[in-house]
């Protein structure tokens, strides 16, 4: 009876344990249920909006058209120098479901009625053509190994690709002929860029290749017809050079900035600035492509129509700067049939509005075998040897440091220094001179007897000039202050910053101080003239003036902003010295005997410097420089009182030293008072 009441008592408990657990995993279950209805509530009901967001974006697929037409480019009297003009265009698009020998047999019918340039197809591409072409041969150039390192993950499928094509020979591709190689580049064409992207096939066809495509165009899957755009140039090649290029759809953006225009949006085959303006100013140029979502079927649908680029306004006054170049041309050809010219070959002019910076007209020519080139860019990259133009800047670090004070008189003189042959002014022994006639007659003794006491010495025949680095940094600030030596921070992107000399002898300074040590471009010269007739502020040099919202029409569109003046910085000086620096800048060009005069008409009352200095050059091209020249510049502006232009003329190598003449060209004279007189004629004052 108690072995029995155990049994029964033995399955209670079992029973209990099953009872027990069924409750628990119903419970489990149920709270599980709960939560997945919690969750299907807050899916479907709760977040619906926020999920069905989510979904529409991980599902929405959109492309862009082809780029479209830049922003025009307008002078400061809203001339238009920088347009767009329409051309015919033949595109292709890869169809859903095209196959690579399709592709290849679609090339093959259309390349015969396009003129290609096959001079563009590279040897990546005639392999990846060949690779396509013969796809079971090419398969043999790797080995079962690789491909089993497919299948490992060792390696991936585009890897073994690059194999193949690295494994094409020269020998191989031999077999294409000139039908082949067209093929080859139109298949190349076909391929660039994106699958979803439209290809710009060839821009500008001719009437007969469009109307091949367009009549034909329902059997050539793919390949169709529309209106592009290319930019024309209302006034020729003036200022062509500085306004830049923009690429073709075939280019489209540059190797070596694709990750930088990537990450911004564009695609590989979008037109871009490649340089100067073009480039500096691709934010607003650059027009807003058609916008296309990518429906079901995989056909693209319209949902934003394209926009032309906004306008921008430059600074340059076009017909100004038409006059400029004629200018410089006429002169440097009649500079030429002058004695001692033979190793001049280039002007350089800019006229800029020093109170705010902007550039009215800026050309450079050169004469290269016979035939006048456009020379510009030498401006901004080729330093020349100022010479004394620079005395201004000069002459105010013996004021700042107490070395000279105004109105103080020296005995101009040869000056000697041990171990040194004698430096003298170029018109000897000017006398007992002040440092109004000292920078109106160019003395170079004023100058050496003051960096001598800014030195830390005084001068007496004879004496050893110690070396003094503070000296030479001194002098230095100063002409970085005034933009000599450094980025002038001109809205190109481009520039250089001259040569700037390592100071291992004392003598050295005396040559620094009068224009003769160290380089620089005319820009930066232009940025010093500009920073004195002013009075003292250091302003960016800017080509850009006014952004204009795209219009329809050919009328110029909404004020979007205007560029502000920027001051980089201001002369540390008092404004007695700078008004000292401005009266010997007026004496040089009135004071009987200034070096000045002549070179603008009086009318215009201006304020300048001359500036003369040795130069030197390589004429056989061998890296050895072997023949001494003399460079002449100046700088100046007017009127002087309320200056509305400042002016800079270079005219690098316009004659050298001969034994049988002393002949110096007048070319840098004659330029500067014609450019100035037509300013005059322009303008007033």
């Amino acid at each position: 009876m108690t072995g029995l009441n155990k049994k029964n008592k033995k399955k209670l408990n079992y029973d209990q344990i099953i009872n027990r657990r069924f409750f628990v995993f119903f419970f489990v279950v149920g709270i599980l249920f709960l939560i997945v209805l919690g969750k299907f509530y807050t899916v479907m009901i709760w977040n619906q909006e926020e999920y069905e967001q989510e979904l529409f974006s991980l599902t929405y697929t959109t492309v862009s058209g082809s780029s479209s037409p830049r922003g025009r480019i307008y002078d400061r009297n809203y001339n238009i120098i920088v347009d767009n003009k329409a051309v015919k265009t033949i595109t292709y698009k890869k169809e859903k479901g095209t196959t690579t020998s399709e592709m290849i047999d679609l090339a093959y019918q259309v390349a015969p009625h396009l003129e290609l340039d096959i001079s563009n197809l590279t040897l990546r591409a005639k392999k990846e053509f060949y690779l396509a072409k013969y796809p079971k041969k090419c398969d043999t150039k790797v080995t079962e190994e690789e491909k089993e390192k497919v299948e490992q993950r060792k390696i991936t499928n585009q890897d073994l690709e690059e194999l193949k094509i690295e494994r094409i020979t020269e020998e191989e591709l031999s077999i294409f002929s000139e039908e082949d190689l067209e093929v080859a580049y139109l298949y190349y064409l076909m391929n660039h860029g994106y699958t979803y992207e439209e290809k710009n096939i060839k821009v500008d066809a001719t009437d007969e290749e469009y109307a091949y495509i367009s009549e034909n165009n329902e059997e050539l899957n793919g390949f169709n017809t529309r209106i592009d755009w290319e930019r024309i140039y209302p006034y020729g090649d003036t200022l062509k050079s500085i306004l830049g290029t923009v690429s073709t759809s075939t280019q489209g953006i540059p190797a070596e900035e694709k990750e930088e225009y990537l990450a911004k949006g564009y695609a590989l085959n979008d037109r871009v600035g490649l340089s100067y303006i073009e480039k500096q100013y691709e934010e607003y140029l650059k027009g807003e492509k058609e916008e296309y979502e990518v429906v079901s079927s995989h056909e693209l649908r319209l949902i934003k129509e394209g926009k032309r680029g906004n306008d921008i306004v430059l600074s340059i006054d076009i017909n100004l700067q038409q006059e400029v170049e004629r200018i410089i041309e006429e002169q440097l050809l009649r500079a030429k049939s002058e004695p001692n010219t033979e190793y001049y070959d280039h002007s350089s002019v800019i006229l800029q509005d020093p109170n705010t910076g902007e550039i009215l007209a800026m050309a450079s020519k050169r004469l290269v075998k016979g035939t006048i080139v456009d020379n510009i860019i030498s401006i901004l990259t080729s330093p020349i040897t100022p010479g004394s133009v620079v005395k201004g800047a000069s002459m105010l670090v013996g004021y700042n440091t107490g070395a000279i004070r105004i109105g103080e008189k020296m005995l101009d003189e040869c000056v000697k220094i041990a171990g040194a042959p004698e430096k003298c002014s170029s018109v000897n022994n000017l006398g007992v001179i002040d440092d109004i006639v000292a920078l109106a007659k160019s003395s170079n003794v004023y100058q050496f007897k003051t960096a001598i006491r800014v030195n830390g010495q005084e001068y007496f025949r004879g004496m050893k000039l110690n070396f003094n680095q503070s000296a030479f940094d001194t002098y230095r600030n100063m002409y970085h202050a005034f933009g000599l030596g450094v980025k002038t921070e001109i809205d190109l992107p481009i520039e250089s910053l001259g040569y700037t000399a390592e100071d291992k002898s004392a003598g050295n300074l005396l040559d620094f101080v009068m224009g003769q040590y160290e380089t620089y471009t005319p820009i930066q010269l232009s940025q010093y003239i500009t920073t004195i007739a002013n009075g003292g502020s250091r302003l960016q040099p800017h080509l850009l003036k006014e952004v204009h919202a795209a219009t329809d029409s050919d009328a110029i569109g909404e004020l979007l902003f205007s560029v502000d003046k920027k001051v980089l910085n201001t002369i540390d000086t008092k404004p007695e010295y700078m008004a000292r620096i401005k009266e010997g800048f007026y004496a040089v060009m009135h004071m009987a005997g200034g070096y000045g005069r002549g070179y603008i008409d009086d009318k215009l009352n201006a304020a300048g410097k001359t500036g003369t200095s040795q130069s030197f050059i390589d004429t056989d091209n061998d890296g050895v420089i072997d023949t001494e020249t003399i460079t002449s510049s100046f700088v100046g502006y007017a009127p002087a009182d309320n200056p509305k232009f400042s002016i800079i003329v270079t005219s690098p190598n316009s004659s050298h030293p001969n034994s049988s003449t002393d002949y110096a060209s007048l070319v840098t004279l004659r330029i500067t008072k014609e450019v100035t007189n037509k300013y005059y004629e322009m303008y007033g004052i």
